[in-house]
């Protein structure tokens, strides 16, 4: 049965507003988008009659032209797909089809060699696969680059639409980063593809800066009546000129980059440009030394790291030292594993012994974001003497429990006791030449929210609003304190010292006294980025600084404990 080109548009139209799930579709609704429609593509303004979109829907129901689509109505009113990934542009080729389109096919084929259409071999190529494997319905013998799962193909044909009749459209977008999806007019300027993914290139309006949008965040796509903003001062062809990928920032020049490619890599590159200002420098009989003419980039990164080992920044500096942080880091990864069998053994070393130290738990990285945080939140004083001992840091410090909570610092959680709660939490900073030290002593005391008169409980202390007590042993038994050290720290920069095994129960002064003289301590010296696990009743002390160093310490407390009558813990924070 023949279809005439009016009735294909209205064909299209209605199967593009019954896939778009993000709006309800009336009759009169689809009514008027068909005669948008034909009016855009065809100049036909008469309109389109309730009767022929009715007989519209009813033919792609139906057999007739292959479609069978599922449409149905949803509270007698809105039309919809049953099935939300169905298209009539799934459906099956016919033997008219293939036939028309291997007629293109040998029409295209006759302009492969001119320049003009220099791009046109693989198409081709996949629209002569296609017609083949679907003529005798046999396998693929080629495989062309793609991703089936790729979300936002879909948006290509209202984009592409969009930008050549320089409209504005409402977008729905939700960033990677953002929680929920944003509404905003958008003005379309150009569509780009990077390794198979797509983006759109425009702005929200007069003055305001470029966007380049992924369309895999695209969450749906409607006209507006908003005046179309055009592109000025920008030449848009050369807007990607001289990056590698999408991201391009206009307020910077682009530099010449310098890389030595390994003899066994060499090749692939030569043949396989990174960029097209790619120029050969030198070829050494270990390999070659290639220029760049690019941005300094997020893909230009990505770009060089992919060759792994076998590539060498050579200049500029800037470059060299992002990827050098990189592959450090990236070494850390694998570096800075919980291995279960050694963890456990660790978590036995604890319940015996008081204590134990377990280096690597932070990468580098990760300790160098958690300083950036806290130096920001609390910079030196005035005479640049830094802060001794501050609590609530975690609540006013944003994203740094985030850091502090990794995959590691989780499992060794775990590994301790599945039901544990932080308690307590205070960030220490002992300066260079402190003469800050501890005398020998045990943590006898918990911070609670109000003071009440409890069995069991006594020494009520009040300092700084916050309000210490004794609790009965049990409490404390049911306690693990975790140190995470910012800096490098040994016995010169004032280590904690420990008795081991002084840990099972509260001792007096004078047991104190006896122990620490008829025992040989342990300095604990832990490294930055490693833990040091502790029982709160384990004897220490800690010395006087006498070096330049820092010694920054994240204390926790964890607990299991339930505290009666009435009485809260002044930090009770799950993780």
């Amino acid at each position: 049965m023949p279809v005439n080109r009016n009735a294909l548009i209205r064909y299209r139209t209605l199967d593009n507003c019954l896939r778009n799930r993000y709006r309800k579709w009336t009759l009169e609704d689809l009514i008027e988008k068909c005669s948008e429609a034909l009016y855009e593509y065809e100049g036909i303004d008469k309109g389109v009659s309730r009767r022929t979109v009715q007989m519209d829907l009813q033919m792609m129901r139906s057999d007739k032209l292959g479609y069978n689509a599922p449409i149905q109505v949803i509270d007698k009113k809105y039309y919809t797909y049953e099935d939300p990934s169905y298209s009539i542009t799934n459906i099956p080729l016919t033997d008219g089809d293939l036939t028309k389109l291997s007629e293109v096919v040998d029409i295209l084929k006759q302009f492969k060699g001119f320049s003009q259409f220099q791009d046109l071999g693989e198409i081709v190529q996949r629209l002569e696969d296609k017609i083949y494997t679907s003529k005798t319905k046999s396998e693929t013998f080629i495989d062309f680059e793609k991703n089936d799962h790729l979300k936002g193909l879909e948006h290509i044909p209202t984009l592409y639409t969009a930008v050549q009749k320089k409209k504005a459209i409402l977008l729905s977008y939700q960033s990677f980063k953002a929680r929920e999806a944003s509404t905003f007019v958008f003005h379309p300027y150009y569509l780009k593809e990077h390794r198979n993914r797509w983006f759109v290139l425009g702005c929200k309006g007069k003055g305001d800066p470029l966007l380049n949008l992924a369309l895999d965040r695209i969450m749906g796509i409607e006209e507006t009546d908003e005046p179309f903003t055009p592109c000025v001062d920008i030449d848009l062809k050369g807007y990607f000129k001289h990056v590698i990928g999408v991201t391009v920032n206009l307020n910077q020049e682009p530099m010449e980059v310098v890389l030595f490619f390994e003899q066994k890599i060499a090749p692939y590159v030569l043949t396989k440009p990174m960029h097209p200002s790619q120029k050969l420098v030198e070829k050494h009989s270990n390999g070659v030394v290639i220029s760049l003419y690019v941005q300094h980039n997020y893909e230009l990164e990505k770009e060089v790291l992919s060759f792994g080992d076998s590539v060498k920044v050579l200049a500029p500096e800037r470059l060299k030292r992002c990827i050098k942080d990189t592959l450090a880091h990236a070494l850390d990864q694998y570096s800075y594993e919980i291995h279960q069998a050694k963890l456990e053994n660790q978590i036995r070393k604890l319940t015996h012994t008081g204590f134990t130290i377990l280096p690597h738990v932070f990468t580098k990285k990760e300790m160098s974001h958690v300083k950036t945080l806290i130096a920001k939140a609390y910079p030196p004083t005035g005479e640049g003497k830094p802060v001794h001992a501050v609590r609530n840091f975690l609540q006013e410090i944003k994203g740094l429990q985030h850091v502090l909570f990794n995959q590691n610092l989780k499992t060794i959680l775990s590994a301790i006791s599945p039901g544990l709660f932080l308690s307590k939490a205070i960030y220490f900073d002992k300066p260079p030449l402190s003469n800050w030290y501890v005398t020998w002593h045990q943590d006898t005391t918990i911070t609670v929210k109000e003071k009440i008169e409890t069995v069991g409980f006594f020494g009520w202390t009040k300092k700084e609003d916050l309000i210490g007590v004794c609790p009965p042993e049990d409490v404390l038994k049911n306690t693990v304190t975790i140190r995470i050290h910012l800096d490098d720290t040994d016995e010169k920069n004032g280590a904690l010292k420990v008795i081991p095994g002084s840990h099972n129960k509260r001792l007096s002064d004078e047991e104190i006294a006896l122990i620490t003289q008829n025992s040989l301590p342990f300095t604990c010296e832990v490294g930055c980025g490693g833990i040091h696990l502790m029982k709160p009743l384990l004897l220490h002390a800690s010395s006087k600084t006498i070096n330049q160093k820092h010694r920054r310490v994240i204390h926790l407390e964890f607990t299991t404990a339930d505290l009666p009558n009435g009485l809260e813990w002044a930090e009770k924070v799950l993780f």
